[in-house]
């Protein structure tokens, strides 16, 4: 029977599904990050293996029966990270046709399918991307974390750092967060957060979105404001692409998607709020199917169009 993957990497996780011909769920997995840009292609490659067999297994069933793959892959928008992955599932699994595309296309396809809309995508990294009626498209954000993302929850882990340190050293207000983020490290010693941050910030920064999240509902107004301004940078880059795509007046919808959304918080709400003035008639709500789904959907129907065409 044919088999096919979809995979979803980020940053932070990588979903892996497994499907048969019919669209029946066989397995699902999950990895470590795998945006080649943060983790590196070796790693990157590594966690997508691991996350395929770990699916394989599950189901038990074998690699030489994987027709097709598809995976959205952060970064991917560069066309030398998507020629590597793609590089990597052709020598993993030669029997398959593989496509590789950018997680702002995998989260698009599975918020609307070809149609208009807009993705709004927000976990390790943040970007915003969407599509018109005529088939423009547009996106925003997505540089990465030395100039961009965001609004993300390496952005809201960083600012909540900052945060802490202004307050020990008296030059911020007082918050709960340097006290949450020690005890969430288990040191005492700032120095110790400090020089994880310096060797792998991505292990740090992105974890303590929750701690943010948990600081905000306990009333600590720091932690509010964090989050309040992560909702605003967002809409900031939701309205450039909804703008871009002349859909200020019409009705369509703008998906969410990523580790930040994961919970109601200030962030949502500020979005929500800012999102509305620029497009009224828009309908926010979550993506309806996890784009590792949806990738791999994507993967099953590449086949059955070249079937349909006789190629």
């Amino acid at each position: 029977m044919s088999l096919f993957l979809g995979f979803d990497a980020g940053g932070t996780k990588t979903d892996c599904v497994l499907i048969d011909s019919a669209g029946r769920l066989l397995a699902e997995t999950r990895g470590g990050g795998a945006n080649p840009m943060r983790a590196g292609f070796a790693r990157a490659c590594d966690v997508l293996g691991e996350t395929a067999q770990r699916a394989l297994a599950d189901a038990g069933r074998n690699a030489e029966n994987i027709r097709a793959i598809c995976a959205g892959v952060a970064g991917a928008g560069r066309p030398r990270v998507a020629r590597r992955i793609k590089s990597y599932f052709l020598h993993a699994f030669p029997h398959a046709a593989v496509r590789i595309v950018t997680d702002i296309e995998l989260a698009l396809s599975a918020a609307v399918g070809d149609g208009p809309g807009v993705v709004i995508i927000a976990g390790t990294g943040s970007a915003v991307g969407g599509r018109n009626a005529a088939g423009q498209v547009a996106r925003a954000g997505g540089w990465g974390p030395w100039i961009g993302d965001d609004g993300s929850a390496y952005d809201v882990g960083r600012r909540a750092v900052k945060a802490a340190l202004a307050a020990r050293d008296g030059v911020g207000p007082a918050t709960l967060l340097g006290e949450k983020i020690l005890l969430a490290q288990e040191t005492h010693d700032w120095q110790v957060v400090i020089g994880r941050i310096a060797k792998r910030p991505d292990s740090v920064f992105p974890q303590l979105f929750p701690l943010v999240t948990a600081s905000a509902v306990a009333g600590d107004i720091v932690s509010q404001e964090i989050l309040a301004h992560a909702g605003k940078l967002l809409a900031v880059l939701a309205a450039n692409v909804v703008t871009a795509l002349g859909l200020q007046d019409r009705s369509f919808l703008i998906a969410k998607s990523g580790g930040v959304f994961s919970e109601p918080s200030q962030l949502e709400s500020v979005l929500s709020a800012e999102l509305f003035r620029v497009a009224p008639k828009a309908k926010i709500e979550p993506l309806r199917v996890s784009p590792a789904r949806a990738a791999a959907e994507l993967a099953r129907k590449s086949v059955a169009a070249s079937v349909a065409h006789g190629s």
